[in-house]
């Protein structure tokens, strides 16, 4: 049964806005604030429902922003220089009903976002973690990669401007080899080759930076695994799932006769690819896993042959 509609509800509030007693038996009233109710502690009757909860709105995320603990903003994110904390202004010249400004607000509004450009931007340590993080985000997009990839590879790279490592070696290069190395530590890996591919720089500078940080840093990266490229290579050559897992038992069968020892994760998973689609008939070229997966058709043809022959269900 509810009252919330009831003409002396006002009635049983105090100033303070605390419960009073109970309409029909008198008894008192308790605040339900989990369901947003007022009942009554005797016989059940609902008072009040909906309750505006006046309270105030904490923003807590993680364990870290308890003791800092704000009513209003988005997360605090590590992908921006400024932890996500400062003003934005919106390149679009509009006001608020999306009509377009005049030519003296546009005027007044370009001066606005210049000197909050500038005041984001303390010093050039600043302005050089800016332009980072904007790489990072810019190939993190390109590769496709999640959102905590992206925020990992931004704390190896502050961890990088704190220890000094930056001087001597381009902004590019140790972003390129931050977002690489959190790709694998996030269980997403890209090849050398796809973030270079997004990199401006070559690859050999990225795989100098990339073991340079792993040694001075110390991160804690285990050897990529090929199974973790079948699933995309599969959906990108748009194969079915048995295919997929075909290919996954073709890669643990050479992983049980030492196949793998020694030998490219991306060119086995590349020629497991295969190996199952031929089994299964499937419309797949060399030529198209080889485009898909940037291993060469030489390659592909020569893995797939030796994953062949450790599978005992092969007619080869």
């Amino acid at each position: 049964m509810s009252t919330s509609d009831h003409p002396n509800q006002t009635e049983h509030r105090t100033q303070n806005d605390e419960p009073g007693t109970c309409p029909e038996c008198g008894g008192a009233l308790t605040a339900d604030r989990k369901h947003a109710e007022t009942q009554c502690a005797d016989c059940g009757l609902v008072v009040e429902e909906a309750a505006i909860d006046r309270g105030p709105e904490w923003r807590n995320f993680d364990e870290s922003q308890h003791s800092g603990r704000s009513r209003v903003g988005p997360p605090t994110t590590k992908t921006r220089h400024d932890d996500g904390l400062s003003t934005t202004i919106d390149w679009r010249n509009r006001d608020a009903n999306g009509n377009a400004l005049s030519p003296s607000k546009r005027q007044r509004m370009h001066r606005l976002r210049t000197w909050n450009e500038r005041f984001r931007t303390r010093d050039a340590r600043e302005r050089g973690l800016k332009q980072a993080l904007g790489e990072i985000d810019r190939m993190g997009s390109a590769l496709g990669l999640p959102e905590h990839v992206r925020e990992t590879a931004s704390i190896i790279h502050r961890r990088a401007v704190e220890e000094n490592l930056l001087p001597g070696r381009s902004l590019e290069s140790i972003s390129a080899a931050c977002l690489y190395a959190a790709a694998r530590q996030g269980d997403v890996p890209r090849s050398l080759e796809e973030v270079t591919a997004v990199s401006r720089v070559a690859r050999n500078d990225v795989a100098r930076s990339y073991r340079y940080l792993l040694r001075e840093l110390s991160l804690e990266v285990e050897p990529n695994r090929p199974e973790e490229y079948v699933g995309r290579f599969a959906s990108q050559l748009d194969l079915e799932s048995a295919i997929e897992y075909r290919a996954r038992d073709l890669l643990e069968g050479a992983r049980a006769d030492g196949i793998d020892v020694g030998k490219s994760p991306v060119s086995l998973a590349a020629a497991a690819v295969y190996a199952a689609a031929l089994l299964a008939e499937a419309d797949v070229t060399q030529d198209d896993v080889a485009t898909v997966t940037d291993v060469s058709e030489v390659t592909v043809r020569k893995r797939y042959r030796e994953l062949l022959r450790a599978d005992d269900d092969c007619p080869l």
